[in-house]
């Protein structure tokens, strides 16, 4: 009677180490989320004053820091007090003028400062990166917070990430903020909040296999 519990236990064992092995294997051989750019590739940072780099000198903004970082162009597309419909308006020429690998985009502030619908900005964003996606550009999105004393980034970009497909960084730009000595005043980094930022995304970039 116990040299079939053996022989059950024996082929049981085979079948969990077979289906681990196989799973280590489809594991290491599986595409990072992002393909990897290009020495020559274009990086547009989209968005309002977060990416023009209110706060800081020019060249202290995040997509100047982030352009050393990781030795590529990376153009500098924000506006200070854009809304989010005022992006989707702005952003299609751009992504035509300069033909981006990778877009950047971190929007929406303005709209939350200012209270705007949520299910506006919602819509806008999604536009935004369908726009990207259309022409084969792909996309990093920057969850921004909603103002107030305990900062997190807002609901609203998990939900465009989820029905989008992208990446999110979801609390970056809520973390960099919670601390006083990287804001330049209640909304906008300063130079060395700047860093922490392009710091991050290079981070992100190489676990997704972008750089």
């Amino acid at each position: 009677m116990k040299k079939p519990i053996i022989s059950i236990s024996f082929l049981t064992l085979k079948y969990f180490l077979f289906s681990l092995l196989l799973g280590l294997l489809v594991a290491c051989s599986a595409e990072p989320p992002f393909q990897p750019l290009s020495a020559s590739a274009a990086v547009l940072a989209f968005g309002d004053s977060l990416t023009a780099g209110n706060g800081a000198p020019q060249q202290g903004s995040y997509p100047a820091q982030l352009s050393r970082l990781i030795n590529l162009s990376v153009i500098n597309g924000g506006v200070s007090g854009e809304e989010s419909h005022e992006g989707r308006d702005r952003l299609a020429n751009l992504l035509d003028q300069y033909r981006p690998e990778l877009l950047i985009l971190c929007h929406g502030g303005n709209d939350l400062l200012r209270k705007r619908p949520l299910a506006q900005l919602e819509e806008n964003l999604e536009a935004m990166i369908i726009m990207a996606q259309q022409r084969g550009i792909q996309v990093l999105l920057l969850g921004v917070p909603s103002p107030g004393i305990f900062l997190s980034g807002n609901k609203v970009y998990e939900t465009v990430a989820d029905n989008t497909g992208v990446e999110l960084i979801p609390d970056l730009i809520a973390d960099v903020l919670s601390q006083p000595a990287l804001k330049s005043d209640t909304i906008h980094p300063n130079e060395a909040g700047y860093t922490e930022i392009a710091e991050t995304i290079t981070s992100e970039l190489q676990k997704l296999g972008a750089i």
